[in-house]
């Protein structure tokens, strides 16, 4: 750096110039504007959301219905969807996004991240994850171009085994078979989701409860009916984390081992 008076050189530091004495003017850089970086609620990954058709899956999806429907659907589909953000992963709704590193960050998609109110390691979320979307459109969409398919086939039987038809017809079964069928995984990837919820909430009331719990506390706790917190605990009894035992008053529990002798495990006394 020189001085801008008498063109000495500045070393790094220095307020005057050593020859004339002027006042050094710093330029302060520009501050650096940073990414929109979010992170997908259902897979975890960092980057930017992107377009809805750059999706593989997407623009095939838009050029299949525009073929089998002489190009009215894709249209309604590109209208409707054109303006979304995916995960660039997953391709998850972008508005399901957060802030990393911030549990509390979920907003409803306006795309502004969430002011972080401090660096320090936070406390768990008391509040869950966004569950992933049921597919209830795509099995409605499915099945209603499941019936539109037999409606053209039989009316291809119908004029003589015309051939046009009945292809047309095999091609929307197709379709709606594959729509229908992404939308029973999306149905089964969100009673995963609900159910890993559960688990957790459970084993976060067995460390509160000392490492037994009832069927009836459990149920109380997560506001379950008798028979689905039945359920639940039946499915975490695996014998080993979760074992369930009758006592002397014939009443069923469930010990989680690891919790009753937490203590013992962590200072290394054998249990």
């Amino acid at each position: 750096m020189r001085c801008s008076t008498c063109g000495e050189s500045i070393l790094a530091g220095e307020d005057r110039c050593p020859t004339c004495g002027a006042v050094v003017e710093r330029r302060r850089r520009a501050p650096v504007m940073k990414r929109n970086v979010r992170q997908c609620a259902r897979c975890g990954h960092h980057s930017e959301g992107v377009p809805y058709f750059r999706k593989t899956g997407h623009l095939a999806l838009l050029v299949g219905l525009s073929v089998f429907t002489y190009g009215v659907g894709g249209l309604v589909y590109y209208a409707r969807c054109r303006k979304r953000q995916v995960c660039p992963n997953c391709g998850l709704a972008w508005e399901h996004s957060r802030v990393p590193g911030d549990p509390e960050g979920w907003d409803a998609g306006s795309g502004v991240p969430a002011p972080v109110t401090s660096m320090t390691p936070a406390s768990p979320p008391s509040r869950d994850k966004p569950l992933p979307p049921s597919g209830i459109g795509r099995r409605v969409f499915g099945a209603g171009l499941g019936v539109m398919a037999t409606l053209i086939i039989t009316a291809g039987i119908a004029g003589g085994m015309d051939g046009p038809p009945i292809v047309i017809g095999a091609f929307l079964g197709m379709g709606g078979s594959g729509m229908f069928l992404w939308g029973w995984r999306a149905l089964q990837e969100r009673r995963q989701a609900v159910l890993q919820i559960l688990n957790r909430k459970v084993l976060q009331l067995a460390t509160q409860r000392g490492g037994v719990l009832t069927v009836t506390e459990v149920a109380a706790e997560l506001d379950l009916s008798l028979e689905a917190a039945e359920k639940l605990m039946i499915g975490m009894d695996d014998g080993f984390r979760v074992r369930s035992d009758i006592s002397d008053e014939g009443v069923i529990y469930y010990e989680f081992p690891e919790v009753v002798h937490q203590k013992k495990l962590r200072s290394g006394k054998p249990a």
